[in-house]
């Protein structure tokens, strides 16, 4: 008859064993989910269209010979390293793109075989360790069943129980210590060391003490580790702290049973501890892959404003250096920017490191070809910073100051100059031109009289020619006069400077108003006595048409000068004051030019009229 004491005994370790193996199972569950690689999970975030995308670009860019190299880069690494999608993937390829080069006139065959041999020799060793692999885990595994069976022994000698124990914990961890088996084999096997452990902890007659003390440590230990799963949900760093609670987790598995009254308590609380960090985890993750599509959109602006840059029409430094600028805060924005996806971002970034590097080598290009013209305008420069030191000493303040005028418009003229010898030239240039244009405006100051007294002379001089309009009474007397006026003012020196033009203007225009006048009159003249010349012949064709080829040869004379005057023109600028006087002085020489050419047409109408 059993003994009613060790049939409760049993009845109470029998629902132990059923809540121990509750929590054997969950624990497995969870932490195969939660042993899952970060990578994967980063993996599984993509969807079937990216992969799709990647696919179609992978074959843009692939030749035979890429993917050859791919695969002897496979080579390298160790089986383990190597996924069977990564051969099945690359053999894949291969196969499309020799299909695609058949037509042409040279088949790679040679490659063709090479590649194959390298395909099998992968395989050949994924298989090998595969098979290494395989044997590890039945090793493993027969390990591990002994250890059960042994504990299953142990638990059967229930009269050396005391002696036994520190077996029985030495088979614990050396159990804990063995590595991997086949995933099918993972659970069954985990369930029957629990179910071993439990018949040793709660069907034997065991000492109650030595077991309420196992549950008491362990009870501890797990404790301990579910505080630590409490705080890592607080941790910031969400990748250190997800990998830490996969630790917990197999230290958790590696820890006996509790008491069977709170054993399904400090599970629950541990499985929730964990929860909120596995949810954490994925949130980061989804966060990241957010943040990675924002960087990529960015930087894909950021290549394409790049792309839009057009650098073929920079022909001077300083547009160079604008440009470079420019290209400059755009890599600034990119810096700026955090990463996309791993496989866009290596993608984007060689996009927008070829743009850069385009122009930075155009740029060096247009340097290299420049020097000859730095050289130059270095030493032209350098003439005209000696010219104006020699000069800066001078009295003859007109002329000299004409000479400084001349140069500093051709200083602006001259292209770039090296850097380094760019402000010291430019500073003893300026220094020379400052210094003769303060002596001169000292020694200035005391000729404002004299240059009053010549306005006034100037302008008397202006109404006597404006006099001869009425006054004079032939052309010869006007002309006379005029060229006496003409000299005097000749003699007469400088006036205030800002009456200067206004004040020339008004002497031309008289000049020219005496002229107007009296050349009207002649050429009037001129016209009755022709009229009567041709009268006088007429009748005598010889002899008209003699006048006529003359008449036609000073017309083509005229028409060749006005042409010329008409050229000059167009190369003149009427920017300075000086080149506006001289503008409109060879406007006028055109004018008379024209009035000359209209009465020699008359002419040779009047001759044509008579012929």
């Amino acid at each position: 008859m059993q003994d009613p004491a060790l049939a409760a005994a049993g009845a109470e370790e029998t629902k132990l064993n059923e809540a121990q193996a509750t929590e054997a199972e969950a624990i497995a569950d969870t932490t195969t989910e939660a042993d899952s690689d970060p990578e994967a999970v980063a993996e599984e975030i993509m969807t079937d269209g990216e992969e799709a995308a990647e696919d179609v670009e992978q074959k843009k860019l692939d030749t035979l010979e890429s993917v050859m190299a791919e695969a002897l880069a496979l080579m390298a690494k160790e089986p383990a390293d190597i996924a069977a999608d990564e051969i099945r993937h690359l053999r894949q390829r291969f196969t499309m793109l020799h299909k695609v080069s058949e037509g042409e006139e040279t088949a790679p065959d040679e490659l063709e075989q090479q590649f194959a041999a390298v395909i099998e020799e992968l395989r050949n060793r994924k298989a090998a360790w595969a098979a290494e692999q395989e044997k590890l885990r039945a090793d493993n595994l027969a390990r591990k069943n002994a250890i059960i069976d042994e504990i299953l022994a142990l638990a059967d000698d229930t009269d050396n129980v005391n002696r036994t124990f520190p077996r029985y914990r030495e088979l614990q961890d050396t159990f804990n210590a063995i590595g991997d088996v086949d995933p099918a084999e993972e659970t069954g096997v985990w369930k029957r060391f629990t179910e071993a452990r439990e018949k040793y902890s709660d069907n034997l007659k065991i000492n109650k003490e030595l077991r309420d003390y196992d549950f008491k440590k362990n009870l501890a230990e797990k404790e301990q580790l579910l505080e630590e799963a409490r705080t890592l949900a607080a941790d910031e760093d969400v990748i250190a702290a997800y990998r830490r609670l996969q630790e917990l987790h197999n230290r958790w598995r590696q820890i006996g049973p509790v008491a069977k009254e709170i054993r399904e308590e400090i599970w629950t609380n541990f499985r929730e501890a964990s929860a909120e960090v596995n949810k954490r985890y994925q949130a980061f993750f989804e966060a990241r892959k957010a943040r990675e599509a924002e960087n990529e959109n960015a930087k894909t602006a950021l290549c394409e404003q790049l792309e839009a840059l057009d650098f073929s029409g920079l022909k001077t430094f300083a547009t160079w250096e604008d440009m470079t600028k420019t290209i400059m805060s755009i890599q600034e924005e990119w810096r700026k920017l955090g990463f996309a996806s791993k496989k866009m971002n290596r993608q984007l970034f060689a996009r927008f490191r070829q743009s850069c590097d385009a122009f930075f080598a155009a740029k060096a290009e247009f340097y290299r070809n420049t020097r000859e013209e730095l050289s130059a305008n270095l030493a032209h420069k350098q003439q005209l910073v000696e010219r104006a030191e020699a000069l800066k000493e001078s009295t003859d303040w007109r002329q000299a100051g004409d000479q400084f005028i001349a140069m500093q418009k051709e200083w602006k003229e001259i292209g770039a100059i090296p850097k380094k010898h760019s402000d010291a030239l430019w500073t003893r240039f300026t220094t020379a031109c400052d210094y003769f244009f303060d002596r001169k405006k000292k020694a200035g100051s005391g000729t404002r009289q004299a240059e009053a007294a010549n306005l006034r002379a100037k302008r008397e001089i202006i109404g006597e020619l404006s006099a001869l309009l009425n006054d004079a009474d032939s052309k010869d007397e006007a002309i006379k006069s005029m060229r006496e006026l003409q000299q005097r003012w000749q003699e007469i020196g400088h006036v205030p400077f800002r009456e200067k033009d206004k004040l020339y203007e008004a002497y031309r225009s008289a000049c020219d108003a005496v002229r107007q006048k009296f050349a009207i009159a002649e050429s009037r003249a001129r016209r009755e006595r022709f009229e009567a010349n041709v009268a006088q012949i007429e009748g005598d064709n010889d002899k008209l048409s003699r006048e006529r080829e003359k008449m036609f040869r000073a017309l083509e004379s005229r028409r060749n000068e006005l042409r010329t005057y008409e050229n000059n023109l167009g190369f003149l600028s009427s920017k300075s004051k000086n080149g506006d006087s001289l503008v409109r002085d060879m406007e006028r020489r055109i004018e008379r030019l024209k009035a000359d050419i209209a009465e020699i047409e008359d002419k040779v109408k009047l001759i044509d009229s008579k012929l």
